[in-house]
């Protein structure tokens, strides 16, 4: 039987990568792809969004599941081998904060896999802020070098040449512009003379030390001046936020990266779920997030 071809999408946390992949399945040529999905927190946003455009998805949560290649990974994609009829290919989004070599590596332990790639999303806006950070530099250089393949998004905003000088110093992959995730991966990846997972070179993450998590779910329709007031007073310790909020108005899909908040509206979903990570170091107090979220949600007694 046919090895399944693996690819791993990574990328600091808002880089881009559900609308690369959200792409991806709109231009499958043909194909039928698999998604399983790693993300942060208990609510696992990426895969829902995903499953809503049609996909079939496999949910991995809470973040380092398969940067750590515990149990659940292989049991995923055990689990994906096993269905009818069985994908033309996997892709695996990795979590933000995830190593995409680590992921990577399960095509070398299942002989049924065969390594199609990593590519490593990257905001040509934000990164080089995160270069510059001491406390995300590294992990950050890690999921670029780990890369056969560097999308840069938001090439529509800004001038990439700079990104792309930057790129060039820290590793020989080649970069492409992906605005808006429209790139056909696959084909590229085909043509690339792509290296094993193996001699991607792979160090312990710290994760846990660095970053902390915060979740929330409402069952009821929040008032939307609320919703908007509590916005308008993230920490700026908050990195990303994701989710969406169901308010007297509708459905909002909510998405910060940074200081940038992007909101839109949806198809009316049930309840409020959202997601949020931070650098523990800069005072990301989980707590303080709840207690905020609590009297913005004060009517939803379901809020946990």
């Amino acid at each position: 039987m046919t090895p399944v071809p693996l690819l791993v999408v990574g990328g600091f946390l808002g880089a881009g990568k559900t609308t690369l992949i959200g792409h991806l399945l709109q231009h499958n040529q043909g194909m039928r792809l698999l998604v399983l999905v790693n993300d942060f927190g208990a609510i696992n946003i990426d895969a829902q969004r995903i499953a809503q455009a049609g996909a079939q998805t496999i949910a991995l949560t809470n973040g380092c599941v398969c940067c750590a290649m515990t149990g659940d990974l292989y049991y995923a994609v055990g689990d994906a081998l096993a269905r009818q009829p069985r994908p033309d290919a996997i892709v695996i989004e990795a979590s933000g904060v995830a190593e995409p070599g680590r992921i990577a590596a399960v095509a070398l332990a299942e002989p049924d896999l065969s390594y199609a790639g990593v590519v490593t999303m990257a905001d040509a806006q934000g990164l080089p802020d995160l270069l510059r950070n001491s406390q995300l530099r590294e992990q950050v250089q890690r999921q670029l070098q780990q890369a056969d393949l560097i999308a840069l998004s938001r090439t529509d905003v800004v001038d990439a040449a700079p990104v792309q000088r930057t790129l060039a110093q820290l590793t020989p992959a080649p970069v492409v512009a992906a605005p808006h995730g429209q790139l056909d991966v696959l084909p590229l990846l085909h043509a690339l003379d792509v290296a094993p997972p193996s001699a991607h070179a792979m160090a312990e993450p710290a994760h846990g030390s660095v970053f902390a998590q915060w979740t929330a779910q409402c069952a009821q329709a929040l008032p939307a001046k609320a919703v908007d007031a509590w916005l308008a007073n993230l920490p700026p310790s908050v990195l990303r936020l994701k989710g969406w909020v169901t308010d007297d108005h509708g459905t909002r899909e909510v998405q910060r990266v940074g200081q940038r908040l992007v909101q839109r509206r949806v198809d009316a979903r049930s309840g409020s779920q959202l997601v949020a990570i931070g650098l523990a170091a800069q005072g990301f107090d989980a707590a303080a997030m709840q207690s905020a979220w609590m009297a913005c949600a004060a009517a939803c007694p379901q809020t946990r």
